[in-house]
């Protein structure tokens, strides 16, 4: 069985973005400019948090899907790959959360 990767995803979301708007939602969301894609991703995250907090797994289980498709939308439009962020996100983990967030603050 294969497993579905973020990068996957990201491939699916880069095709897509190239079709027409009239065809695909992401290519229709990247159309009407960043705060558009920008919305949904913040609209996407706010119902993901209300489900975490009302501990409805199913749900969250959903929104957390759109938050990442979303996501990748908004980097998609920045022209920002999956693998700066993943690489940002390695470098990061490198060292142990509070001390990467110190380091931040300085």
């Amino acid at each position: 069985m294969t497993t579905f990767t973020l990068d996957d995803l990201a491939r699916i979301v880069a095709q897509r973005a190239a079709a027409p708007a009239s065809e695909s939602y992401t290519a229709k969301l990247l159309s009407e400019g960043p705060a558009k894609a920008a919305k949904k991703l913040g609209e996407e995250a706010v119902e993901a948090a209300l489900a975490a907090v009302q501990r409805d797994r199913q749900n969250l289980t959903a929104e957390a899907a759109d938050v990442l498709y979303h996501l990748l939308v908004v980097l998609q439009g920045a022209d920002i790959p999956l693998s700066d962020v993943m690489a940002e996100l390695e470098r990061r983990t490198a060292q142990s959360g509070l001390a990467e967030k110190a380091a931040r603050k300085s």
